[in-house]
């Protein structure tokens, strides 16, 4: 049976994220020659080349030490569950949990779950991931998170699934548009005014869908990335924008300006904010603490 320690696999579970074993020593926090020396060490004990160094070309896996990479992370990974059940039999919830998080969600949720959770599990390590929807599935499927909050809009029937609060989308003017004015507000009405559009999965294409289904189409003044860039224009009066509710949002830009938020007539891209995990898969204690803290603390601060 080859012979190896945990801690020459934490070293190198973490490689596949560098292209060099000097950038992998800096960051592991080790000597370039140590990091080389416990390569070595676990390539004769496994009897197989995980790594091709090359000077002047940097460093690759293999496709055996890609595969090997993976399976020491998932070793790690239940060493770490086993040192919090450890910790769970004598009352206490303790160790790591990875939690990822939609980019357009982030700031208004994120802050509240850390603190809350943090305050009530002061043992528990939040380690936090943000994302679009394709970049947090990826992640959850190379079992990178724990688990992730996310529009329950498109997503494999497959995931395990937890509803965190309900949402719907809403149209967003600077409060010195005239159709802020209004109590809610005409998709049709909106559809010839330049729309400020969320450029990330699933948004824009719940976007799209939305003007689809009602034999629509949009004028589009910007598409741009960042939520906060976003609202900063429509604070501006460049154009309006949909957006999903979302709790904790203040009705300012992030330049100060006054922002409004009108439902749609009728309603429309209604839907959940959920908590995903594999399929198969069960949530750790500590897990399912975040979780259902998250539940606690944002269904409270749902602004229907």
């Amino acid at each position: 049976m080859a012979r190896f320690t945990l801690r020459q696999l934490e070293l190198f579970a973490a490689l596949p994220d560098h292209s060099t074993l000097s950038s992998a020593a800096k960051a592991l926090h080790v000597s370039e020659s140590a990091l080389s020396h416990s390569l070595s060490e676990l390539e004769a004990a496994v009897g197989e080349q995980l790594c091709v160094r090359r000077k002047a070309r940097g460093m690759h896996l293999t496709p055996t030490g890609r595969h090997f990479a993976a399976g020491a992370r998932e070793i790690l990974r239940s060493a770490e569950t086993l040192v919090g059940e450890l910790a769970q039999v004598r009352g206490e919830l303790r160790g790591p949990v990875a939690l990822g998080c939609y980019t357009g969600l982030a700031s208004n949720i994120l802050p509240a779950v850390l603190e809350g959770a943090g305050r009530r599990h002061p043992e528990v390590n939040i380690g936090i991931t943000v994302g679009d929807h394709t970049e947090l599935l990826a992640a959850l499927e190379e079992g990178r998170l724990d688990l992730a909050i996310v529009y329950d809009i498109g997503l494999p029937a497959s995931l395990q699934r937890s509803v965190v609060y309900e949402t719907e989308v809403l149209a967003v003017l600077a409060a010195s548009a005239p159709l802020a004015q209004e109590i809610d507000i005409d998709l049709a009405d909106l559809a010839g005014l330049p729309l400020i559009m969320l450029d990330t999965a699933p948004s824009t294409g719940y976007t799209e869908l939305m003007f689809s289904q009602r034999n629509l189409t949009p004028r589009i003044g910007s598409i741009v990335p960042q939520i906060d860039l976003v609202r900063a224009l429509v604070g501006r009066g460049l154009g309006y924008s949909l957006l999903m509710s979302r709790p904790h949002q203040i009705p300012v830009s992030s330049e100060g300006l006054p922002l409004v938020t009108r439902p749609l007539r009728p309603r429309s891209g209604v839907t959940s904010v959920v908590a995903i995990w594999p399929a198969g898969a069960k949530l750790s204690k500590r897990a399912a603490a975040v979780l259902d803290y998250a539940v606690e603390v944002l269904e409270a601060a749902d602004p229907h």
